[in-house]
């Protein structure tokens, strides 16, 4: 399987599979997994959306959305995702406003689910307001924040994320009062409705290239578990 150009729909081959970057990264940090799936024998569309420009809400309506109808259009049906930190709030904001589609399997690396407390605690920073931008500031914790009220998921939900912070996030880490990636705490991740739930010795920037983290998403994506075989 050939991979998309530059993120774009192929208008004769049907996505199979839609990779969701996080906040401040992009399409690029998908790329690893990005051709493990395209290995694996899917067809996959690697999209890339401006996460440091607009609120969650701009990026669903104006990116989000219309590339999944794209994709219908042409004739793609069972999409599966696969999604890193704030691309999995991406999603949920996304389905939600899509009643009518039922996507296939989503596995979700690191996902602010219950919102960040490190996002919370650092959102009047300047230099988080200047990485992060507008998306940044709606991954807190209080009960208005967009990931708490987005809801349970009620599609197959696959979720991993990481115990083990990279050295440069470790200061950040140690204002988590609980286990964490550096940025997103393991209770953080989950929300209602997942199907499965994994943790894996990984920090959060780097999650979705780690071979036993690409395993097991390719084993959510074709059985809808994971494997918990390390």
């Amino acid at each position: 399987m050939k991979q998309e150009k530059g993120g774009q729909i192929d208008q004769d081959r049907p996505v199979q599979v839609i990779l969701l970057h996080g906040l401040a990264r992009t399409r690029w940090s998908m790329h690893i997994m990005e051709k493990a799936v395209i290995a694996a024998g899917y067809i996959s569309l690697n999209l890339g959306y401006p996460s440091r420009s607009k609120r969650i809400e701009d990026i669903v309506d104006q990116h989000i959305i219309p590339a999944i109808k794209t994709c219908c259009d042409v004739g793609s049906h069972n999409i599966h995702f696969v999604t890193h930190s704030m691309g999995g709030i991406v999603l949920r904001l996304a389905l939600q406003k899509l009643p009518l589609f039922q996507p296939g399997r989503v596995v979700m690396l690191s996902p602010p689910n219950q919102g960040s407390l490190i996002a919370q605690k650092m959102k009047n920073w300047w230099l988080f307001k200047l990485v992060n931008g507008p998306a940044g500031q709606q991954l807190g914790v209080e009960k208005s924040s967009l990931p708490v009220v987005l809801g349970p998921v009620d599609y197959e939900t696959g979720i991993i994320t990481g115990t083990k912070p990279c050295f440069f996030d470790r200061r950040i880490s140690s204002l988590l009062p609980q286990d964490n990636d550096g940025k997103v705490g393991v209770e953080e991740a989950k929300v209602e409705g997942m199907k499965d739930f994994l943790l894996v010795p990984q920090a959060h920037p780097f999650i979705m290239n780690a071979d036993q983290v690409i395993r097991e998403t390719l084993h959510f994506l074709q059985t809808g578990t994971f494997s918990h075989v390390f």
